[in-house]
């Protein structure tokens, strides 16, 4: 079947009358035998239609570009062979679209005007029938053009030029579209060659116009007109200037100075000196920045003005969503720290200071809910991004237990370990990630450094407060307050501990994951659902759909896999000690291990797995039965359950500092003690010998000295009676005292027995 009307095709063959070249088909009529169509771009350039000046003769005015020629001839064949071509592949349909221009209002009034002129002249040819009828009655559409002429009062030419488009780019209204952008418009390139005769565009000078007030005549402009070779050399210029690129000013600077202050000379004593600059000899500072700012798009000026690392982090065109993969929730949790906004006190005296917390933060990726979160006191490691992950895990009630906290679960079902595992490339690559990914079957994956747009939701949870870490150091009081001196924020206001903090966060996130707008989230089949707008709702229901995912592992492995371990846990006479903390257990007070370690005249070492977080409880294997054994401190030990592991390291470390200090007053008191001790025997020495050189005749013995003795203490007053009774009441709480003292002491000791 032929073509339809408007149809564009291609004749790949010069065959009956028809030459190789695209064609617009305008009328196919079996009925009559005949088919109409134009030929409007010929694949042979030299092709001249009948009639008409011959291509390359010279016009009038060679200044101006040339016209396109004209198209409109009308070609004519018999449908019988147009058909017999159309079926041999010979002639080819094909689509042409036009330029997106073509799609755009206008906006310049005078241009809708001309158009909306344009298609009421061409009503007629854009009526199908009437075009039909003239071409199948007249044979041309010279009717139709006299009838035009008369009825819109235009020119002859004119209306064989709106033929033209029409036949070229399609019989539509679209086809008539102004094209103000291709015949020098606003912002159109007027370059200038070095010996060009066309003076330079734009407006006059400030002194041409004065020539024109004063001599009739605006006379040359001092500085030339934008040319090829200067926009070739700015370009080039400005393509050695590394990005981010600095202020134009600066730029234009650059680009003069490197590429257009070339000129030398010789002095009188023989050194090459740069010739000063001449006006008009180089572009000057507008012509410069038109050229940066008209060659490049507003996407490429960003670019220019900032690095490709920044770019991608922040300026950057959002391309997904942070969930986009994650098919459920449970399947991927991102883990991220941070430092806390918030100074905190020691739980051994609250006068000290421990600086700023480091804040671990687990959310799932799907639902964006917390699923778990860790405080801690030492730099992001993973070590401690693996306790982060044991409260993840772990259940409400041993959690409360080591915080010390009644906890009110917000997500049902309970968190359990995820797929996979997103964190930072410090924490990824360490051995222990790949063992403890191996050990648990979980996949681990990172971003690329410094890209914290990659990281998705995790990242808005928190932002990086400042740029450098302050890191705990044990110890390290007196230092603390000097450097907090220092600083504009008051330490002072703190008034929570590393425990009141973490219960604190706990509330925080409790409500986030109840409260937090996600109806964006929402789509329809969750709406028919009833499925409440929250992280913890998202939650619920990606589980009670199935799409969720779980992976429930035994206490004892995640205890033994996630928290940390040492080996400094000793069985003696006196229980079971760690970190300097008594600890027991129904099961070692059931197997007697303190009678065994006391009959057997030695004790044992065993590994224990600690949380960092608490020094309330502890877990040690259980040699004669399965899983671990839950340790949990003596009422007797050092300190309280409300104490970190950093915090009693902290404690131990400002006593070991303080031991040289201690140890020189106890020295100081010492000599000083000894020194009186010397004196009072001395003199008890002088004393015994006055008393023997005084001594005449038989000395009582020492039976009969002690009674005499005491029957000189029974004839003291009461008053002297009661006073004696208070010294010795003294006397015994000194004693008293001590003794604990010195208890205590042994009982830091731990000595080991033989």
């Amino acid at each position: 079947m032929p073509l339809s009307h408007n149809q564009p095709f291609r004749v790949l063959n010069d065959a009956y009358g028809l030459v190789k070249g695209f064609y617009r088909m305008v009328l196919a009529e079996r009925a009559s035998d005949t088919v109409i169509c134009i030929l409007f771009r010929p694949e042979d350039p030299t092709h001249r239609r009948p009639g008409g000046r011959p291509i390359g003769i010279a016009t009038k005015r060679p200044k101006q570009t040339p016209k396109k020629p004209l198209v409109g001839s009308l070609s004519k064949i018999s449908y019988q062979l147009f058909q017999e071509l159309l079926d041999n592949r010979e002639i080819v349909p094909h689509s042409l679209e036009l330029h997106s221009s073509y799609y755009t209002d206008l906006k310049q009034k005078k241009d809708q005007a001309l158009f909306n002129k344009r298609c009421l002249t061409m009503q007629s040819f854009l009526d199908f029938e009437q075009l039909r009828e003239s071409l199948l009655v007249q044979g041309n559409i010279g009717e139709l053009v006299r009838k035009t002429m008369e009825k819109h009062q235009v020119s002859n030419s004119h209306v064989r030029q709106l033929w033209s488009i029409l036949c070229t780019y399609g019989f539509t209204e679209r086809s008539l579209r102004i094209r103000s952008d291709l015949c020098g418009a606003p912002g159109k390139k007027r370059l200038l060659s070095p010996n060009a005769s066309r003076q330079k565009s734009g407006r006059k000078t400030s002194q041409q116009r004065l020539n024109k007030a004063l001599y009739g005549v605006y006379g040359q402009s001092m500085q030339p007109g934008m040319n090829d070779d200067w926009e070739s050399i700015i370009v080039a210029a400005d393509k050695r200037i590394p990005v981010p690129k600095p202020s134009m000013p600066e730029r234009y600077k650059q680009i003069i100075s490197s590429d257009f202050a070339t000129a030398s000379t010789f002095d009188a004593d023989g050194k090459i000196i740069t010739v000063d600059l001449k006006k008009g000899d180089y572009p000057n500072y507008q012509q410069v920045k038109r050229v940066l700012t008209t060659r490049t798009t507003y996407i490429q000026k960003v670019l220019e003005k900032t690095s490709k690392g920044h770019f991608k982090r922040s300026l950057r065109g959002m391309s997904s969503k942070s969930w986009e993969g994650v098919s459920g929730p449970g399947l991927l949790y991102a883990i991220d720290s941070t430092i806390g906004d918030i100074y905190l006190r020691s739980s051994l005296n609250p006068a000290w200071i421990v600086g700023r917390p480091i804040v671990y933060i687990v959310v799932d990726v799907w639902s964006t809910a917390i699923v778990g979160f860790y405080v801690c006191l030492t730099g992001p490691s993973w070590s401690t991004a693996q306790v982060s992950l044991f409260n993840t895990a772990a259940p409400a009630q041993l959690l409360g237990h080591l915080w010390d906290y009644e906890m009110q679960p917000s997500l049902f079902p309970a968190p359990t370990l995820p797929y996979a595992l997103q964190c930072d490339r410090g924490e990824y690559l360490s051995k222990r990630a790949k063992a403890t990914g191996m050990q648990l079957s979980m996949n681990l994956s990172y971003a690329p450094p410094f890209r914290p747009d990659l990281k998705g939701v995790v990242e808005v949870m928190h932002r990086i407060l400042k740029n450098t870490q302050y890191n705990f150091l044990p110890g390290a009081m007196d230092a603390r307050r000097a450097e907090y001196d220092l600083r504009r924020s008051n330490p002072a206001e703190a008034t929570m501990t590393v425990r009141h903090y973490m219960q604190y966060l706990y509330e925080c996130f409790f409500r986030y994951n109840l409260t937090a707008n996600r109806s964006h989230r929402l789509d329809a089949q969750m709406v028919s659902d009833n499925v409440y707008p929250s992280p913890a709702g998202l939650w619920r229901w990606g589980h009670a759909m199935g799409i969720g995912y779980r992976k429930v592992q035994a206490h004892a492995e995640l205890t033994s896999t996630l928290l940390p371990v040492s080996d400094k846990g000793r069985v003696s006479r006196s229980g079971i000690s760690f970190c300097g903390n008594d600890y027991r257990s129904e099961i070692t007070d059931a197997e007697q291990w303190s009678t065994i370690a006391r009959t057997s005249g030695h004790g044992w070492q065993i590994p224990v797995q600690y949380y960092p977080g608490s020094v309330s409880k502890i877990w040690t294997p259980n040699v004669t039965g399965n899983g671990l054994i839950d340790l949990d401190i003596s009422d007797l030990a050092r300190t309280s359950a409300a104490v970190t592991h950093d915090e009693m390291v902290d404690a131990f470390a400002y006593q070991r500092l303080r031991a040289a200090d201690i140890e020189h007053e106890n020295l100081v008191t010492s000599v000083l003690a000894l020194k009186r001790m010397q004196a009072i025997k001395a003199e008890s020495i002088e004393q015994t010998r006055i008393a023997l050189d005084r001594a005449h005749g038989r000395q009582p013995s020492i039976t009969e000295a002690r009674a005499m003795e005491v029957a000189l203490q029974n004839t003291q007053s009461v008053a002297e009676i009661c006073g004696t009774r208070k010294i010795r009441s003294e006397a015994d709480t000194y004693h008293l005292e001590m003794m604990e003292a010195l208890f205590g002491e042994m009982n830091e000791g731990h000595p080991h027995e033989k």
